[in-house]
């Protein structure tokens, strides 16, 4: 019986694999955003970033340069504490030296 068992199990985390709903030990990794390259439609796939968001990280990034950090995005209108949590795990860094203006 505990041969079954475990077979079953081998055989449902195969089609939650195979269907995209992740593994047995939790869902896929979703993939990581760049903050100093990611365009507006890629940041709106980050949970609780809607297009008005969106539109305000490019405009930041475009008027003061890359990010060095990834909390510098709580310097952006409509990122607090509490959504830059939620989002800070799928967030990456390309390192860019700033641009002089």
């Amino acid at each position: 019986m505990k041969g079954i068992v475990m077979a079953l199990v081998t055989s449902l985390a195969l089609a939650a694999g195979a269907f995209g709903l992740g593994t047995i030990d939790g869902p896929e990794k979703a993939p990581k955003v760049d903050l100093n390259r990611a365009t507006a439609d890629e940041l709106m796939e980050l949970p609780g970033i809607g297009a008005k968001v969106a539109a305000r990280i490019v405009a930041f990034r475009e008027e003061r340069g890359p990010f060095d950090e990834i909390e510098e995005l709580m310097n952006v209108r409509g990122i607090g504490e509490k959504t830059f949590l939620k989002i800070e795990s799928r967030l990456t860094l390309t390192k860019e030296s700033r641009k002089k203006k």
